[in-house]
Order: structure tokens, then C-alpha cells, then sequence
């Protein structure tokens, strides 16, 4: 009889141990799958995972990254996570109640997003002798219901360990979701405090090294046929790429397949970049943010290829933008977005996906239309001159933030990581920005959070293997109003990061939706509460972004004019650490819409003593009549 080799660690200890040895593998390259751990530590982890993490995290090379904000470090992992293809994440701690609580909003942009991160939130006592403990939220009738219950529908994947032994099945379940490219997202371990302290006697094997390997389906030669029988009589397809184009590494594949096929790219918010901006196939965004381009050819496509996107609202136009009796081919890693818009159901891996269509479309002797090859010329032509029109400064004195977006693409270049997620920057940045690098345009649009940009500059510049390459990160005032804690994070951790904050006094980009509704202004601008009037209407909050900026840490400049901003920019690209530069924009200067027959589903009150929204709610009436579309 063989003698089992058992190692004796707490629980907490050995998955420091497990997580230092995992590792993920696409086309043969390697590399740690979990190669740190963020986390703020409270009375619930500081004596398991933090007691673990001290003794043997130099050992594992496991480092601990310590932020300022719960929410933040997961917006960090997934962020870092997105630039690494989905092939590496860190792994994040917080203690019971409110640190925990505090990872949910994370756990949900990750999981919208399709990115791996691992959370590690403390509960409370699995043996319930000290009941309640501080911290804890009591249910009168579920006992054993904590506050990481909330976890549960924002997880891929969720387990409260209350035996130790758990743990040995738990673990290799976790990493298989983390490392799947159709199931990965939120991975949550909830982990009660005394539990994270039990010793038990594991298997040592569990501490050897296992690769994990990223696999790629291959399409269904069934699907591939249908496929490409429908692309073979098409007259006028369009391609929509979003970002598992990019986690597929399949740029390379898309480029070859437009130009032989002569079928036009356009993009979502997650695939923008997919091809350079200038790429005679690429037409630009699509949907109710989209370009003339993209949006003209999606009006007349009789076939539209969807490769690795979600096919959200703001894509389809809230499923307006393309023809009601267009086919749709959804090639997808995932089944459930590869059904969508009831499409051909194409699930595979982006890359096989798109290198076996074109060898059947090849076996048809289907090739690219001239003619059509000329119009997208045409339409990409006056596509790009409204961009040039839309960035040229008007007035120096008086800025727009479509004119502010334009310099920053020029100094700092199409190859810089440029990062945002809400306000009204990710609906202009998506037309004006010029990518020529997949891994230049980081927008988070899925979850579109508010608070995620400062976090995913630091995770971006952990994931960057160049360490020249420009990070800038894009924040509007409101946003940095929210989460600007992680700048004293980036300080600490000698991060060379530019933070670009447009200030525009307040969330414009729901002023600008408010009143398109029919409703006054009404509680978005940053705005003094006026005593007259009791309303926050009064005089704009003057607020020194800049020196709140170098308060942390930063070096900071503000700018008003073009001079000025162009400088500042300029400065902040050739010097290292943490540079902020705030740019002040007029809110009334805004980037167009070019949405055309596509819209935003918003619906407008269906009462009202208020005229103007009895107005607009007759103008939405009669959209939604105009664009109802048959059931998808």
C-alpha cells in the first residue's frame, strides 16, 4: 500500500500555494495564470489569506498589491486580464461585509466584459459560535445566507468553502471557468474567516505545476457549409467584429479574409482596432454610436457576419440597425452569442471560425466585388473627412471635446493604449479615435463603468510587456469624482500612467440624454444648490482637479486652450510616474450623432404635465412604429 505525501498548511496557505503554480497556455505560449493578489485586508482575511500571503508569498513569487478601494482592484484585474488576451488575471481579497460587498460592481463589469477575474471575498464563521460577527448581515429566516450571496448571479462561477477539504475540488473547477473562452467571467471563492485558519493535510500533488490550455473549437462542418452558402449569394455583406476577434488573436486572419472577400470590418466598442483605422476594408464603428460608413453599409447589408461580439443595444442600433430580413451569422466561442438575432449559429473559436470559412467560400469561387470595393472607398472617404472635420479646432479659446480627443490622439499616437468606459467620451472617442495597434483602444462599454478608468490604467500598465509604450487614461470630472483613489495606488507603485481629465462640469452625457427626453436640467450638472430655488441649478461647483491630482501624489497641469492642452499633453507623454492633465470643455460643443435608421431604445415618460416631454414621447412613438422590427 503507496503512502499518500501530505503536506500540512492552513487553508489559506495552500491556496497561495495552489494559485502560484497555475498557468494557461494558447498556441504554445505559457505563462502564470495568477501572478499576484490585490487585497485590502480587515478582521475577516488579515489572519488567513494576509497571514498566508506574508509567510509565503516571496517563496511562490505571489506578490500582494495593496489599492485604496475594493471595486477598484477588480476593475484593475479585469482590465489587466482584457490586455493579456484573457490568458493571466490577479486574484482579489477583502474582508467580510463592506470590503466584500464593495468587489460586487467589479464581479459584474467582469462578467458582462467575459473577463476572468478571481475573488477571494471573506464571510463569516462557518462553525456560526460567534454569531454575528461584526460585520455581518442576519437574515430572520436563512441562517446561512451572508452577504456574498449577492456574488451568485454576477459570478460564472461560485463557492463557499465551509470545510477545508472542499477546497481540493473547488480549485481545479475554478481555474477550468477562468481559462474557458466561452464560460469565463467573475470567478468568486468565498472564503469564512475561520475556515481560511483551519490546518488539513493536502495532497501534496495539488501544489505541482498545471497548465491550463485555452482551447479552440473548431466550427461544425454543417455550420461552416450554411455559412458559407449564405455569404455566397450575398450582395452587400458587412462584418461586425467585436473583442474576442482580438482575445482569439484572430486580426490577422479577419485582415486576410476582407480584403480577399472584399467584405467591409466594422466595430464594436470591444473590437475597435481589430483592423488599423486606415485599413481600406475598415469602415469604422457601427450602431446608434456608429460612423456614416459603417452605419450606411449596415442599412443595406443583406448579410451580416457577427465574430465574437455580444450584439448589445448600442451595436444594434436596439436591433434597428441592420435590415429586419438580413441573415446573420454569429461566429462565437460562446453558444449564447452565437445565437443571437436568431443568426446561423457559427460556435468555434474566431480564428478556425473565420480560416474555415474562407476555404469554403474559396471552394465556391466566391471572390471580392470591385464595384463594392469602390463604394467602401467612397463611404470611407467622407467618413474620415467628418472625423477630420469633428477634431479640427474651431475655437482655441473654447474647446470641444471631440477637438480635445483629436490632440490626444495626435500626441500621443495610434499605437497608445487609450482607456475610458463612461460618460460621453466612449460615444465620441469610438468615431474619432484612430487606432493602428488591436491593443490601443481599451473602452469598457459592456458594463460601461463609471470608476473603472483609473484602476484599468494600472492594471493595462502591469500587462504591458513595453515598457515605453503611452497608457492614457480618459476620465470625465464625474467619474474622477468617484474613484480617484487609485491615483495614490499608482504613485505607490511607481506606475508611469497619463490621466486625462475632461472636465466638463458634471455628467453631460446624461444632461445631453435628459433633454433629449423632453425633461429640463435636472440633477447631473455640478452644480451649486440654489437657495432660491431649492434645486441644484445654481452656479457650476468650482472644483481644482489638478491640485486635488498633485495632492496624491501626481504631477499635475490644467488647460483651457489649445496651447495649452497640446503642451500639457506633450509633457505628460515624455515624463514618467503619474501624470494628470485636466483640460477644461465647453458641454455644449458636442460630437453628432450619425446613428441614421439605427437608434438607443430610451423610452420617454407616457404622461407628463410638462409639454416638451409630451413631445418627445410622440416623437418616440412614432421611432419605435418607424423601427419595430420582427421578432428576433
Amino acid at each position: 500500500m503507496t503512502t499518500r505525501s501530505t503536506q500540512r498548511l492552513t487553508v489559506a496557505q495552500a491556496l497561495v500555494r495552489f494559485l502560484a503554480v497555475q498557468y494557461s497556455e494558447l498556441d504554445g505560449e505559457r505563462q502564470r495564470l495568477i501572478p499576484g493578489v490585490w487585497g485590502i485586508f480587515g478582521h475577516g482575511n488579515v489572519a488567513g489569506l494576509g497571514q498566508a500571503l506574508e509567510q509565503l508569498g516571496d517563496d511562490v513569487d505571489l506578490p500582494l498589491y495593496r489599492p485604496q478601494n475594493e471595486q477598484a482592484q477588480v476593475h484593475l484585474a479585469a482590465a489587466y486580464a482584457r490586455h493579456r488576451d484573457r490568458l493571466a488575471t490577479f486574484a482579489c481579497t477583502a474582508s467580510v461585509g463592506p470590503g466584500s460587498a464593495n468587489m460586487v460592481t467589479g464581479a459584474a463589469l467582469a462578467t458582462v466584459n467575459r473577463l476572468p477575474v478571481l475573488l477571494l471575498p471573506s464571510d463569516f464563521f462557518a462553525n456560526r459560535i460567534p454569531d454575528p460577527v461584526l460585520q455581518q448581515v442576519e437574515h430572520p429566516t436563512e441562517h446561512d445566507l451572508s452577504v456574498n450571496d449577492i456574488f451568485r448571479p454576477v459570478s460564472r462561477f461560485y463557492t463557499r468553502i465551509s470545510r477545508p477539504e472542499q477546497l481540493l475540488h473547488a480549485l481545479p473547477e475554478a481555474m477550468r471557468v477562468l481559462t474557458d473562452p466561452a464560460e469565463t467571467g467573475a470567478v468568486t471563492i468565498s472564503l469564512p474567516e475561520d475556515v481560511q485558519a483551519e490546518a488539513y493535510d493536502w495532497p501534496t500533488a495539488l501544489f505541482e505545476p498545471r497548465t491550463w490550455r485555452v482551447r479552440r473549437p473548431p466550427p461544425e462542418a454543417d455550420a461552416v457549409a450554411a455559412a458559407a452558402d449564405a455569404l455566397a449569394a450575398a450582395r452587400a455583406p458587412l462584418i461586425v467584429a467585436g473583442g474576442g476577434v482580438k482575445y482569439s488573436r484572430a486580426t490577422e486572419a479577419l485582415r486576410v479574409f476582407a480584403e480577399r472577400f472584399g467584405i467591409p470590418v466594422s466595430e464594436t466598442q470591444a473590437g475597435r482596432g481589430v483592423l488599423r483605422w486606415d485599413h481600406p476594408m475598415a469602415v469604422g464603428p457601427v450602431g446608434a454610436i456608429g460612423g456614416t460608413a459603417a452605419n450606411t453599409l449596415a442599412e443595406e447589408a443583406d448579410v451580416v457576419v457577427a465574430i465574437g461580439t455580444r450584439l448589445a443595444d448600442f451595436t444594434t442600433g436596439s436591433k434597428s440597425a441592420f435590415p429586419a430580413d438580413a441573415t446573420v451569422i454569429g461566429l462565437n466561442v460562446n453558444p449564447m452569442d452565437a445565437h443571437k438575432l436568431h443568426a446561423l449559429p457559427l460556435t468555434a473559436d474566431a480564428r478556425h471560425g473565420l480560416e474555415a470559412l474562407a476555404s469554403a467560400l474559396a471552394d465556391r469561387g466566391v471572390g471580392a466585388d470591385e464595384n463594392r470595393r469602390e463604394r467602401i472607398a467612397g463611404l470611407k472617404q467622407a467618413w474620415d473627412a467628418i472625423v477630420d472635420d469633428v477634431i479640427a479646432v474651431d475655437e482655441p479659446d473654447d474647446l470641444a471635446q471631440g477637438e480635445v480627443l483629436g490632440m490626444i490622439n495626435e500626441v500621443f499616437g495610434g499605437d497608445a493604449v487609450v482607456i475610458n468606459a463612461a460618460g460621453s467620451v466612449p460615444g465620441d472617442i469610438i468615431k474619432l479615435w484612430r487606432p493602428t495597434d488591436p491593443r490601443g483602444y481599451h473602452i469598457e462599454y459592456g458594463f460601461s463603468c463609471m470608476g473603472y478608468e483609473i484602476p484599468a490604467g494600472i492594471g493595462v500598465r502591469l500587462a504591458e510587456a513595453d515598457p515605453t509604450r503611452s497608457i492614457v487614461t480618459l476620465i470625465g470630472d464625474g467619474s474622477y469624482l468617484m474613484l480617484n483613489s487609485e491615483i495614490v495606488t499608482a504613485v505607490a507603485e511607481g506606475i508611469d500612467l497619463t490621466l486625462v481629465v475632461i472636465d466638463n462640469h458634471g455628467f453631460q452625457s446624461i444632461h445631453g440624454l435628459q433633454r433629449s427626453c423632453g425633461s429640463p436640467t435636472f440633477g447631473v450638472e455640478l452644480r451649486r444648490r440654489d437657495p432660491a430655488s431649492g434645486r441644484l441649478d445654481g452656479a457650476y461647483v468650482p472644483v481644482d482637479f489638478a491640485a486635488h491630482a498633485r495632492a496624491m501624489g501626481a504631477e499635475a497641469r490644467f488647460a483651457d486652450t489649445a496651447e495649452g492642452a497640446r503642451a500639457a499633453l506633450a509633457a505628460a507623454r515624455d515624463a514618467g510616474g503619474v501624470q494628470v492633465v485636466v483640460i477644461e470643455v465647453n458641454p455644449e460643443k458636442r460630437v453628432g450623432g450619425y446613428a441614421f435608421g439605427g437608434w438607443w431604445d430610451v423610452p420617454i415618460a407616457e404622461v407628463s404635465d410638462q409639454a416638451s416631454v409630451r413631445e418627445a414621447r410622440e416623437s418616440y412613438e412614432a421611432g419605435r412604429r418607424e423601427r419595430q422590427v420582427p421578432f428576433r
